[in-house]
């Protein structure tokens, strides 16, 4: 047995100890392993529960939804506004913070509803060690389990246990909430969330595998991976990303020659603080 097959086999087993399970579910591989996990453990008692607001692109909703069918576990999906919060439009170095309290007492109160006692969530073994990560001062206050952290899967052997469930998402890019986009600093607004979105989902159908649309205050700053540079500086691409980024209300349309880096619109904090997937 692999060391990997030997923390799978743990983890599984330790969740197979619980009555039930509500699994903060994102549809990105941290938290599908997660859920595969749970389903694999206790099957009809495990449950997985997707957190739906302004800050989670549609498109991402819907894979949460294929990838809950592919498990085959069963999906709930809860509604709430993190802009009815001051503290998270306010943008400060702690919305990350801010954000996972409102969302993981979301799926307290869905677990609760359920007669579920356990909530877990995503995090993996790398994901204290990397930086300013204010969102996991939220999951120790509120008492999720995360089954990863406590058995020491770090994000490759994620990646390895997804390929081993047979998951769609095993090689999944990390995607954070659209809150990320915007400097810190800058009110997280509806719109500003909105058309970044949109902005996104364009690149998307053009193909693009790793990218961000960062909003400074009506300037796109479009990020690709850099193996990606090449097609994002081919004239029928540039001009028309650079109309349809206008039309969405951005005055000036920009693309970062350094590439695609994880929180590059937070400078004072480490990369981590804005791109977990989960």
């Amino acid at each position: 047995m692999t060391t990997v097959e030997a923390k799978l086999a743990a983890a599984r087993d330790e969740l197979a100890t619980y009555d039930g399970i509500l699994v903060a579910f994102s549809g990105g591989v941290d938290s599908s392993v997660v859920a595969a996990l749970a389903h694999d453990a206790l099957g009809d008692d495990a449950v997985a529960c997707t957190a739906k607001s302004e800050t989670l692109p549609a498109a991402e909703l819907e894979d949460a939804k294929r990838v809950a069918d592919e498990i085959g576990i069963r999906h709930e999906i809860v509604s709430f506004s993190e802009l009815e919060s001051d503290e998270f439009v306010a943008n400060d170095d702690d919305r990350c913070y801010h954000c996972r309290t409102m969302r993981l007492g979301e799926m307290e109160d869905a677990a609760r509803e359920l007669g579920i006692e356990t909530v877990c969530d995503g995090t993996n073994a790398d994901d204290p060690g990397a930086g300013h990560r204010p969102g996991l001062q939220a999951v120790d206050e509120l008492d999720v389990h995360s089954p990863l952290l406590a058995h020491d899967i770090a994000k490759d052997e994620v990646r390895t246990i997804a390929e081993h469930y047979g998951l769609s998402v095993a090689d999944k890019p990390s995607m954070a909430c659209l809150s990320s986009r915007i400097p810190t600093g800058l009110e997280v607004t509806d719109d500003r969330l909105t058309r970044v979105e949109q902005a996104e989902a364009l690149l998307r159908q053009w193909g693009f595998d790793q990218f961000r649309v960062r909003d400074h205050d009506g300037l796109a700053r479009i990020e690709v991976a850099p193996d990606e540079l090449d097609r994002a500086l081919e004239r029928e691409f540039v001009e028309t990303v650079r109309d349809a980024l206008s039309n969405l209300g951005f005055e000036h349309v920009t693309l970062d020659l350094h590439g695609y880096r994880t929180g590059s619109v937070s400078p004072v904090t480490d990369a981590a603080t804005t791109e977990s997937d989960d």
